[in-house]
């Protein structure tokens, strides 16, 4: 654990008293490359290559690539062997004098001042101390989902976030889809009506879960040359390599990943999330195949219990994976295409709003309630995101305002998120003291909400 963490703050407090929380940023926009007008580009670091940093750095090929750190580079340079206009875009940069590196910590600090921003394209247990890091230097923060790896670790980065006031953003593409402001537009006029029940659902995990600690008495794998793996395993633990690890069967791992469920999540949940004004449940279970020690389980269906909120009545959201389903909603005769392997019932006393996987594509079932509600939709009030996620990260930071799933929503997301792995690994229903981040019917799983941590990994 960080020696010297900040208290955890109250949630709801929090968010009220900070600038951030009011949708004010209190900094100027500095940016640290030569041209400094309001339309410069900006100096990049990339932490996390081979993974999903691929498609940030082609999304970020108009910016200053100015470094790439990664510990492996096995993937490093398999990716760029399959994508030529990857490859072409770091040969580029690095003719530039874009630097690499195989260690974050040595990276943030030699180039300090030449990095305005960096995109942290990791596993999920690394992501709070590297974020955190950054945000203790004063760098703009794009960082995949989850946005953090425990509880604990989204409340304490969403102050950080604060008290830093630079401009931040989770990887959860879908919340700057047109879609997911519809959902929440039609869902604050009623369109649908009052929404007591939700339901998500993923095919996932497409990856090992439900996994026994590796056994070595066998068989010791040999330790590829390119991989630095102290450096991978980071916070966690020592144990010796096994491939069984990565390079991408990480997430099963509760060492490292957040399972179907911490992955996904945080895409398909976003727009009821939001438009439902969703925050702490006063209550989470699951029920699920086996749950080892070591990973997340192969399939389950986790349930929160909603206060009313509001407007808004209690609410029973229901989430699925592992091939799990939900019931067809009353009314509906056949399964939606758009939605066969991930997607959201989202059932109102009038109608069914069905949402896809990021938020793309909104339909309102059946289809002659939808023709019959056409004429009386709401008009629309919400910014339309011009760009990309990454862009829209991009733009704030030269405009020196908030991003649209900054970490003032996104650490609260997550938490909601992360919660539903808390329920797996418990056993059984948690009551949850949001206020005080605290379970209060089960004293042992309090440990679940946060972790320890291996010293020196957080600048």
């Amino acid at each position: 654990m960080n020696p010297n963490p900040p208290a955890n703050p109250n949630r709801r407090e929090f968010l009220k008293k900070t600038t951030l929380g009011a949708g004010l940023l209190a900094f100027p926009t500095v940016l640290r490359s030569a041209d400094s007008k309001p339309n410069s580009r900006l100096n990049i670091a990339i932490i996390g290559v081979a993974g999903k940093g691929r498609s940030a750095i082609v999304g970020l090929a108009e910016e200053n690539l100015v470094a790439f750190c990664d510990v492996d580079m096995r993937g490093v340079a398999e990716a760029r062997a399959e994508m030529e206009d990857l490859d072409g875009i770091i040969t580029r940069a690095e003719a530039k004098g874009a630097r690499w590196f195989r260690d974050y910590r040595v990276m943030l600090t030699e180039m300090d001042k030449e990095i305005d921003a960096v995109v942290i394209s990791i596993p999920d247990h690394m992501h709070y101390p590297v974020a955190l890091s950054a945000l203790n230097m004063g760098k703009h923060v794009y960082c995949e989902k989850p946005l953090t790896h425990t509880v604990e670790e989204a409340r304490l980065l969403t102050a950080a976030a604060a008290r830093a006031g630079v401009v931040t953003q989770m990887g959860n593409q879908g919340h700057s889809n047109a879609g997911a402001r519809l959902v929440k537009e039609w869902i604050d006029a009623g369109v649908i009506g009052p929404v007591r029940e939700v339901h998500s659902w993923t095919d996932r995990p497409l990856w090992p879960q439900g996994m026994e600690k590796p056994d070595h008495s066998k068989m010791i794998p040999v330790l590829p040359e390119e991989l630095s793996w102290d450096l991978w395993l980071g916070v966690a633990e020592p144990r010796p390599y096994d491939p069984a690890y990565l390079p991408f069967s990480w997430r099963g791992w509760w060492d490292f990943g957040s399972g179907a469920f911490g992955d996904m999540a945080c895409h398909i949940m976003d727009s009821p999330y939001w438009a439902l004004q969703l925050d702490n449940p006063d209550w989470i279970e699951a029920a699920c195949t086996p749950v080892t020690g070591w990973a997340a389980p192969k399939a389950s269906v986790v349930t929160y219990q909603y206060p009313a909120r509001g407007k808004f009545p209690p609410l029973t959201y229901k989430w699925y994976d592992g091939g799990m389903l939900p019931p067809m909603p009353s009314g509906i005769r056949e399964w939606p295409e758009m939605v066969s392997r991930n997607g959201t019932f989202i059932i109102g006393e009038e109608a069914v709003m069905v949402v896809d996987t990021y938020g793309q594509t909104v339909r309102i079932l059946p289809d002659g309630k939808f023709d019959a509600l056409k004429p009386s939709l709401p008009p629309r009030t919400l910014r339309r995101i011009k760009g990309s996620h990454l862009q829209e990260w991009t733009n704030a930071i030269r405009e020196g305002r908030k991003a649209v799933s900054d970490f003032s929503y996104a650490g609260p997301f997550t938490e909601m998120v992360q919660l539903g792995n808390v329920a797996l690994r418990a056993g059984q229903r948690i009551q949850y003291d949001g206020r005080n981040m605290r379970i209060t019917n089960l004293p042992g799983a309090n440990r679940y909400l946060k972790k320890e941590y291996r010293p020196g990994w957080i600048l």
